[in-house]
């Protein structure tokens, strides 16, 4: 089985709650089911969860390649310079990120609200990224938008592989198909 789950800010990617985050027990009473990959607590979007070992395996493994995406509101303006950076790879303190995928992007019409929302300040303008990664580095999206001068915001999660959250409303869990019978590494 494969689960989709639209994980709200606030929420580890774990089902035991820890300090003031919540855990995924809160939202999904399914017994058998564990985390394939991450999502910091302080980021949104898609988490995919699973009861068989070797998906989970597959999916988290950097080896298998599978893309990530994520939308990110930055403080400041997506310059091309600083989207070209993003797309060649940045310098972060444990070596260069692989190349990656940047556009400017909008607020989806699908976006929900934060809770709590981030912070504003009126004299800095915001704008968001559409950035795809391969790799999963901790916290390397904040990393690398920081690195180009444009520290994230709101971080969400829209994307792995052929998975995505656009159709799933924020703290809600859906069964979906399973993927690529024969997963091979890259």
């Amino acid at each position: 089985m494969l689960i989709r789950f639209n994980k709200p800010y606030g929420v580890l990617s774990q089902f035991t709650p820890e300090g003031k985050w919540r855990g995924l027990k809160d939202f999904i009473a399914l017994p058998g089911v564990y985390v394939a990959g991450r999502l910091d607590a302080d980021s949104e979007g898609l988490l995919l969860l699973t009861d068989d070992g070797q998906l989970q395996a597959r999916i988290a493994d950097p080896r298998y390649k599978m893309e990530k995406t994520y939308l990110a509101q930055v403080e400041g303006i997506a310059d091309e310079a600083a989207l070209q950076a993003l797309c060649n790879g940045v310098m972060l303190n444990d070596g260069m990120t692989l190349p990656a995928r940047a556009r400017a992007a909008e607020a989806p019409a699908y976006l929900w609200e934060r809770d709590p929302p981030i912070r504003v300040r009126q004299a800095l303008p915001t704008s968001w990224i559409e950035l795809t990664i391969r790799e999963g580095r901790n916290r390397q999206v904040r990393r690398m938008t920081a690195a180009v001068g444009l520290p994230t915001l709101r971080l969400i999660r829209t994307h792995i592989g052929p998975y995505n959250v656009m159709d799933l409303p924020l703290g809600t869990w859906q069964q979906t198909e399973l993927p690529f019978p024969h997963l091979t590494p890259r």
